[in-house]
């Protein structure tokens, strides 16, 4: 193979740090359907995207509903939550296929899905 080629491979691959973080996951919906999101999209509730202050937009991660081990994947999309404590703001789509809209809030694993 070119030595290029393999650089590049290799420098991709450091680039891109895994990334893994627990923290609490609240949901929304509702109130902000149809709405233009951080993205400049506009927000569809059933969709599975998150909110995020700290992950960049349009980032691909695996949440993990730490209580059920439920997981799907989903994109960041907006920004928040603005509630302290709180890391991730799941859509109602994601609420429902992770099990926790009952609940509101749920303990979870984010991570980089590649």
């Amino acid at each position: 193979m070119n030595k290029l080629f393999i650089a590049l491979v290799l420098s991709i691959l450091i680039i891109s740090p895994a990334f893994s973080q627990v923290g609490i996951a609240s949901w929304y919906g509702p109130g902000y359907h149809g709405k233009v999101m951080a993205n400049g999209h506009v927000f569809n509730q059933y969709a599975m995207t998150i909110a995020c202050n700290h992950l960049k937009l349009g980032t691909l991660v695996r949440i993990t509903n730490l209580s059920n081990g439920k997981w799907v994947r989903a994109v960041v999309t907006d920004r928040g939550p603005f509630i302290k404590g709180r890391m991730y703001d799941a859509s109602f789509g994601v609420a429902v296929t992770l099990g926790f809209v009952k609940d509101g809030l749920t303990r979870v694993r984010v991570e980089y899905e590649h």
